[in-house]
C-alpha cells in the first residue's frame, strides 16, 4: 500500500467530476459498511449448528463472536491514523481484500482454532471498512448533501444489526452455516472491484512520512481487546467471581489509562484524542454510546424474547424483526430531508421519545403476545432509531474541520460499537438478575398453606389424573407445572424491567443534546472534497 506519485495524484483529483461520480462513492463506502455490520450480527443464529459440526462446548463456540468483536473494536479507532499512513483508498481496498478472504477461510475452517483464526482476522478488516466507509462520504460530498450522504450510509448501519440473524436463519437453514460467510464473496469482490475504479487516488500527506506510535498501538489493543472480552465473556464466566474477568477488568482499566497518557503527550499519536475538544463531538459520542445501548441492546433482547417466550424459530424470529428494518430503510431517505429542515436536536429529542414510548409499549408483552401485537411497535422502533442516527452523525461531526474528520468519525463510530457491547453485556446480566428477584418475590406469594394455591394444586392434578397419570407422578406433574409458570412470570417481568430501563436511558440522555452543534447541512457552505 505505497503513496501514489504526488504530482499525478493531485491532477486526478482536482478535475471535475460528474454529477453521478459521488454517488458511486457513496455506494462503493456504504456496501463495504453493509458487509462489516450485517457480519457482527449473522453468526449468532447459526452458533448452535457450527457447536455441533466443529464439536464445540457453547462456552468454546461463543469465542466466534467474541473474537470478531474484539479485533472489530480495536481497529475502529485506529483506521483515521491507517487511512493517513497509507492512503484512505488503498486502506479501504486493502480492508475489502482482507475481509473477503478471510470470509473464505472462515467458510472452509473445518476446526474451531481455524474459524476462531478467520474470525479475528475478519474483524480486523471490517473494523477499518465502517469508519473509513463514513469519512469518504463526509469527505466527499458537499455540505448541503451530507444528509442525503449519511442517509445512505445509515441504511447499512440501521439495517444490519436486523438483518443479519434474519439472513443467517435462512441461510443455515437452507445451505448450512457456511454459507453465511461465502455469501460474503461475490459482493467484496464487487466492492473492491467498485473502489479501484471510483475512489479517487490517495493524495499524498505528512502522516506517510511521520513515525508510528507503536506503543500508543500496543496500548490501545490491550485495552480495548481486554475490555471487549470482559464485556463479551463476563455473563459466561460469572463476572467478578472469575480471576479471568477480574485480570480482563485490570488490564483494560490499565491499557486504556496508559493509552490516553500516550496519546495526548506526543506529536504522532496513533489515535488523535485531541479532537475531542470539539464539544459537539465529545457530547455526541457520549449520545452515541446510549444509542448503540439502545440499538444493539433492545435489538438483542426481541429476539431472545421470542425464542424463549414465544418459541420462535430462528427464521420466525428474523422475519419478525424484518418490518422494522424495512421502516428504517424506508424513512432513511425522509429522514435525510428533515435534517435539512429542522434543527437536527429537535429530531434526535423526538426520536428519543418516539424510542422511549415504544420500548415502555414492549414492556406489556406477556406469552399471550402475537406478531401482530409487535408489528406496529417495531416499526415505530424502526423510524425512531433512524430519526435519532442520522441528525446525531450530522450533529457531531458535521461542525468537524476537513482535516479532523477521520479521526472524529473513527472515534464516534467507536462510541457506538461499545456502546452496543455494553448494552448487550449489561442487559444480559440485568435480565438474570431481575429473574432471580421476581422469582424471589413471586415465591413468597405461592405458599403451599394459601388457600387459593392448594386449590390450584388440587385442581393441576386431578386434570393430570385424568390423563391417566397416578396420584403421586399426577401431584409431581402439578408441582413441576407450577414451577415452570413461576419461571415464566419471572422471566416475563425481567423483560419488562430491561424495556422501561433502556426507555428512560433515552430520556435521560435527553440533557447531552444541549452540547451538541446544530450540524445543519444547508446552513453550511459547500466545500467538496
Amino acid at each position: 500500500m505505497e503513496a501514489t506519485n504526488p504530482a499525478l495524484t493531485d491532477d486526478l483529483t482536482d478535475a471535475p467530476k460528474p454529477g453521478w461520480w459521488k454517488w458511486t462513492v457513496a455506494l462503493t463506502a456504504s456496501l463495504g459498511a453493509i458487509l462489516e455490520v450485517i457480519d457482527t450480527s449473522i453468526v449468532n443464529v447459526a452458533l448452535p449448528e457450527m457447536q455441533g459440526n466443529l464439536g464445540a462446548t457453547l462456552s468454546e463456540i461463543g469465542w466466534v463472536v467474541t473474537g470478531y468483536a474484539v479485533a472489530n473494536v480495536v481497529m475502529i479507532p485506529l483506521s483515521a491514523w491507517l487511512g493517513d499512513y497509507f492512503g484512505k483508498k488503498a486502506y479501504f481496498i486493502f480492508c475489502l481484500i482482507g475481509f473477503t478472504l478471510a470470509s473464505v477461510f472462515c467458510g472452509f475452517a473445518n476446526s474451531l482454532p481455524m474459524l476462531i483464526f478467520a474470525r479475528v482476522l475478519q474483524g480486523l478488516a471490517g473494523g477499518g471498512l465502517l469508519a473509513k466507509a463514513q469519512a469518504i462520504l463526509f469527505e466527499t460530498f458537499p455540505r448541503e448533501e451530507q444528509g442525503l450522504a449519511q442517509g445512505v450510509f445509515g441504511l447499512g448501519v440501521m439495517i444490519g444489526p436486523a438483518l443479519g440473524p434474519t439472513l443467517g436463519g435462512f441461510l443455515t437453514d437452507t445451505m448450512g452455516w457456511r454459507s453465511i460467510f461465502f455469501i460474503n464473496i461475490p459482493f467484496g469482490i464487487l466492492a473492491v472491484i467498485m473502489a479501484a475504479i471510483f475512489f479517487l487516488p490517495d493524495r499524498f500527506n505528512e502522516a506517510m512520512n511521520r513515525k508510528v506510535d507503536w506503543l500508543g498501538i500496543g496500548l490501545l489493543t490491550l485495552g480495548l481487546a481486554c475490555f471487549q472480552t470482559m464485556l463479551e465473556e463476563g455473563q459466561r464466566e460469572d463476572w467478578f467471581d472469575s480471576p479471568f474477568i477480574i485480570l480482563m477488568g485490570i488490564l483494560s482499566l490499565v491499557g486504556i489509562v496508559l493509552f490516553i497518557w500516550r496519546e495526548l503527550s506526543i506529536d504522532y499519536p496513533a489515535v488523535n484524542l485531541r479532537v475531542l475538544r470539539y464539544k459537539s463531538l465529545a457530547a455526541g459520542s457520549a449520545f452515541s454510546m446510549v444509542l448503540g445501548m439502545g440499538l444493539y441492546g433492545a435489538l438483542f433482547v426481541i429476539p431472545v424474547f421470542a425464542q424463549n417466550i414465544l418459541h420462535y424459530t430462528a427464521t420466525q424470529t428474523g422475519m419478525l424483526m424484518l418490518p422494522s428494518a424495512i421502516a428504517s430503510a424506508l424513512f432513511m431517505m425522509q429522514g435525510s430531508q428533515l435534517s435539512r429542515w429542522f434543527d437536527p436536536r429537535l429530531i434526535i429529542a423526538i426520536g428519543a421519545i418516539i424510542l422511549s414510548l415504544t420500548l415502555f409499549h414492549l414492556a406489556g408483552i406477556n406469552p399471550n403476545t402475537g406478531e401482530d401485537s409487535l408489528y406496529w411497535p417495531l416499526i415505530w422502533r424502526g423510524i425512531g432509531t433512524v430519526l435519532m442516527f442520522l441528525p446525531l452523525t450530522l450533529a457531531t461531526i458535521g461542525p468537524i474541520p476537513k482535516e479532523d474528520i477521520s479521526a472524529a468519525t473513527g472515534f464516534f463510530n467507536l462510541t457506538r460499537q461499545i456502546g452496543g457491547s455494553i448494552g448487550i453485556a449489561v442487559l444480559t446480566t440485568m435480565l438474570a438478575q431481575r429473574e432471580n428477584f421476581h422469582r424471589t418475590i413471586l415465591s413468597e406469594h405461592l405458599s403451599l398453606y394459601d388457600p387459593a394455591v392448594r386449590m390450584r394444586l388440587e385442581g393441576m392434578t386431578q386434570a393430570f389424573q385424568h390423563r391417566g397419570s397416578d396420584a403421586v407422578v399426577a401431584k409431581s406433574q402439578a408441582l413441576m407445572t407450577l414451577d415452570n409458570m413461576l419461571n415464566l412470570q419471572s422471566t416475563i417481568l425481567s423483560f419488562a424491567d430491561i424495556f422501561w430501563m433502556v426507555g428512560i436511558a433515552f430520556l435521560l440522555s435527553l440533557g447531552l443534546l444541549f452540547f451538541l452543534g446544530k450540524g445543519n447541512p444547508a446552513a453550511m457552505p459547500a466545500d467538496t472534497h
